[in-house]
């Protein structure tokens, strides 16, 4: 099995050539086509083709969005359970605190680095997932996601 890059904060995201960079554009120059046939001539055969290419591009952007949201809820319920397990007592009784944002941005975090971040987060001193995951010092990777 070939040795997995480390991850951190640069090369976390997933991206998949054929589906984001490929198909993504031919689905768009079939919405253009399709509209500018719209609007060079109105049969209902050109109507039906630009709502279907529509479609299409509706498709494939909810095809990415609803797993994002399930991983996005999958990754809050998996992140307060580690950190209720990890941290001192007086932090894991403010776990429900954080915001689902602040929860995907700590999900990178070794557990040691945790008891530091959680009240860095909690006091408002980073609040946004990607600040949280630029003062991550020892990169958790997740080489699971989708």
């Amino acid at each position: 099995m070939a040795e997995k890059k480390p991850q951190n904060f640069s090369n976390h995201r997933r991206f998949v050539p054929l589906f984001h960079y490929v198909l993504s554009l031919m689905l768009l120059l079939n919405l253009a086509r399709a509209g500018w046939r719209l609007f060079k001539a109105q049969p209902v055969d050109n109507i039906v083709a630009f709502v279907t290419a529509l479609a299409l591009v509706i498709l494939f952007y909810y095809a990415r969005d609803f797993p994002l949201h399930v991983q996005d809820r999958l990754i809050r319920l998996e992140e307060r359970m580690r950190l209720s397990e990890v941290l001192p007592p007086e932090l894991a009784g403010r776990v429900m605190e954080l915001t689902p944002s602040q929860l995907i941005g700590l999900r990178f975090a070794s557990d040691a680095e945790l008891a530091e971040l959680v009240p860095r987060v909690l006091d408002g001193e980073l609040e946004g997932r990607e600040e949280i995951k630029r003062a991550i010092k020892s990169w958790r990777p997740d080489y699971y996601r989708c």
